[in-house]
């Protein structure tokens, strides 16, 4: 189907109407005096041989040339469905003060930062990519995107803060998947979400009730253990001991049906994704198509200027 992109451009072909109008009532004004000298068979040994019916084609081509010329000025466009990829993995990450320990070279959160620019890269580019921050409250820090760079940037600027809140990290992916435009497709979108932490929750809503809105959401949610057992970080002068939370992280991938790692690597973090289905939505763009208007009121043009030339030896 045509539309027109500035459809006020339409307004362009009226003066080409006009003329063709003119040019119709000229062609009945000369028949008309024609007929008005009665001897037939005398003005036709006087007249030449006229070119009848090929005067008028060259007029048409010309004419058409213009019209098709004012309509390209409205820019016309054809609609085309667009796939759009709305696969989505919502990367979460703990920035509790204990990601500071230590015990994982060169410390917990420079690994989980390590290991989510990795994941990142290996990500096929069409999935959407969100991120989510989680310490004492979950912030999204990128809603889902195609854009990687962004979400790096925003990866290497995390801060440390006080509390875990596990499960209000949960929560908040779950909100921004949903918030993924449909684009014509049916459902939500097929959705993973990757939570790395070092475990134990000390804020907001329980790692249990988050298993369950995951799980009735179909998100299964994979979940990534840093840090060891005798994992220790200064806070405000003392040192305390920051154990990793497994069994938690454990429980919350298995009850979600996602995966639950102790280490991270590329190869580890490449069965998250490799799993997803894809869902191909599709966004209705208009294509401009004035490029074929102008060709094809470029080849009338011609066309009329060949003809008259042929027949009248000179142009319309």
């Amino acid at each position: 189907m045509i539309r027109f992109l500035e459809p006020w451009w339409l307004l362009a072909v009226l003066p080409v109407l006009v003329f063709a109008g003119l040019y119709t009532w000229r062609q009945f004004r000369k028949r008309q005096y024609a007929m008005r000298f009665t001897n037939v068979d005398l003005l036709r040994t006087l007249a030449p041989k006229g070119l009848g019916w090929r005067r008028h084609v060259s007029a048409a081509a010309f004419l058409l040339s213009l019209l098709t010329l004012g309509t390209a000025l409205a820019r016309p466009s054809v609609d085309k469905e667009e796939p759009l990829e709305r696969a989505t993995v919502m990367l979460a990450i703990d920035v509790s003060l204990s990601m500071e320990a230590d015990d994982v070279a060169p410390n917990r959160i420079e690994a989980a930062q390590e290991a989510a620019k990795a994941f990142v890269n290996e990500l096929p580019p069409t999935y959407n990519l969100g991120l989510v921050s989680f310490a004492k409250a979950a912030n999204v820090l990128v809603p889902p995107t195609k854009d990687r760079s962004q979400v790096n940037s925003a990866i290497d600027g995390l801060t440390l803060a006080e509390a875990t809140a596990t499960g209000e990290a949960v929560f908040t992916s779950l909100d921004a998947i949903r918030a993924v435009p449909a684009d014509g497709a049916d459902g939500a979108p097929p959705a993973r979400i990757v939570l790395l932490s070092d475990g134990y929750r000390t804020s907001g809503r329980s790692i249990e009730d988050a298993a369950t809105a995951a799980s009735q959401a179909n998100v299964p949610v994979s979940t990534i253990a840093f840090g060891t057992d005798t994992g220790v970080v200064d806070i405000r002068g003392a040192l305390q001991r920051v154990p990793v939370d497994r069994l938690s992280l454990q429980q919350l991938a298995e009850n979600t049906k996602g995966y639950f790692y102790e280490a991270a690597s590329v190869s580890e973090l490449k069965q998250v994704y490799e799993d997803m289905g894809s869902s191909i939505g599709h966004r209705v763009e208009p294509r401009e198509v004035t490029q074929w208007y102008a060709g094809l009121a470029l080849l009338l043009g011609l066309v009329a200027a060949g003809l008259s030339l042929l027949w009248t030896s000179r142009l319309p």
